[in-house]
């Protein structure tokens, strides 16, 4: 059964037709081409589909599309303003905090949602603000330095 809905992505107003067990996150790639949003498991494991709905971070693998009507969904390819990266993305480009890539976005974005609820974390809350993604490369001691980073240089303003 096809379903319309209307969801606001990256701040532009989308109405589009989706079936009813379509993922959020097939609907961001497959649909809309929005591949910075990675599937990694499937199962709500890595984190690799996190993207943020209503200011919320969620794994887009386990939401389905039509749950998303009425929302604002933002995904990594919102973040940047024009070709100004975030303080996030810039941060883990800068610190190194990415090795394959894979797992970039969803960290990207579970990291800026975890700042907007804890502007001052500690390392301690960075490493637990983060438990639901997985890196296979880094070893997260690269990851964590640049949420911290660009925690103090978003509140430097």
């Amino acid at each position: 059964m096809q379903h319309s809905i209307k969801v606001t992505i990256n701040g532009r107003p989308v109405e589009i037709d989706v079936a009813s067990e379509t993922l959020l996150v097939d609907l961001l790639r497959d649909q809309l081409g929005l591949t910075g949003t990675h599937v990694g498991c499937d199962t709500t494991q890595c984190g690799c589909c996190v993207v943020h709905v209503d200011d919320t971070a969620i794994k887009s693998c386990t939401m389905l599309a039509v749950a998303a009507d009425g929302t604002h969904v933002t995904t990594i390819e919102g973040l940047a303003d024009g070709d100004t990266l975030h303080p996030m993305q810039q941060a883990f480009h800068t610190r190194h905090a990415l090795q394959c890539g894979f797992c970039t976005p969803g960290m990207i974005m579970a990291a800026t949602a975890l700042l907007a609820r804890n502007p001052n974390p500690t390392e301690h809350e960075v490493r637990e603000g983060l438990e639901g993604n997985l890196c296979r490369c880094t070893g997260y001691h690269n990851i964590v330095k640049a949420v911290l980073a660009a925690a103090a240089e978003l509140r430097e303003g």
